[in-house]
């Protein structure tokens, strides 16, 4: 993994030769810094604007990759016409493409009932939030105190071990966060390709640069497809050895310096 701006006129150069980018996003903890509850976490009006101009140029596409669902993605970005791929690119929306994986829908119920059930066993504990993201469910600890961690852990394995040894969910882990998505083989990385697809489509067939942000280890499915020469693959945050990501920048205000750099190239 390289630091990017070291590497700034490989890419720059990239970037320059390309007939067309696409540029993708991860939200949480790549375009807004990481907040203790999710309702919180506010894009400046600098790094939209910076994005709204770059999807306004006619050789670019943009597009916001999130675990958010679709709607609440497209209300805090709030840019029309770019792609957004919500509940981890299980719903997408954008210029010719309107997408919910079908399996996805099938499990709404299961993932009601995994709700009322967390909300029954973690309300009581202080700083967990319960998040229903109607395709997908998400379990916020990271305002629980240090103590009771633990606890929230071992309580989301209770409730999601059966299901999981059904074949009913999938779950995993993130930045202080639990995730239940559906037991289905779709992820970022899929949701990426996608539109990607549809790009080239439009296009009849001609490829363009790619290049996706992302902090978290949904993120990393699509790290794992994206290298050189078709993309750039960039982790925010601290040099990361077990990331895929071939670059990094180290925060999210380094990414308002990207967007701003970016902007100077074409």
């Amino acid at each position: 993994m390289e630091y990017l701006f070291r590497q700034w006129e490989a890419f720059s150069a990239e970037v320059k030769a390309a007939s067309r980018v696409l540029l993708l996003s991860d939200y949480d903890g790549t375009l807004t810094p990481i907040v203790g509850r999710p309702e919180d976490a506010v894009l400046s009006p600098e790094v939209r604007e910076k994005l709204s101009i770059l999807a306004g140029r006619p050789d670019f596409n943009v597009g916001i990759v999130s675990g958010r669902p679709l709607l609440e993605a497209q209300v805090l970005v709030g840019i029309e016409g770019i792609y957004y791929a919500g509940n981890h690119g299980l719903e997408i929306e954008g210029p010719g493409l309107s997408y919910i994986n079908p399996e996805a829908e099938a499990a709404r119920a299961e993932m009601k009932n995994l709700a009322r059930e967390f909300t029954e066993r973690l309300g009581g504990i202080q700083g967990v939030i319960i998040e229903d993201k109607d395709l997908s469910l998400s379990v916020h600890y990271r305002m629980v105190r240090e103590g009771e961690e633990g606890r929230v852990t071992e309580v989301f394995h209770e409730i999601t071990g059966p299901p999981v040894r059904e074949g009913k969910i999938r779950t995993s882990s993130g930045k202080k966060v639990l995730e239940v998505r559906p037991p289905i083989d779709w992820h970022k990385g899929k949701a990426v390709e996608a539109i990607r697809e549809q790009i080239r489509q439009v296009l009849g067939g001609e490829e363009g640069l790619v290049i996706y942000l992302g902090d978290d280890t949904t993120d990393e499915d699509v790290f794992r497809m994206l290298h050189r020469p078709e993309g750039w693959g960039i982790y925010i945050g601290r040099e990361n050895s077990e990331s895929k990501a071939g670059y990094y920048l180290s925060s999210t205000e380094e990414v308002g310096t990207f967007l701003t750099r970016l902007l100077e190239l074409r």
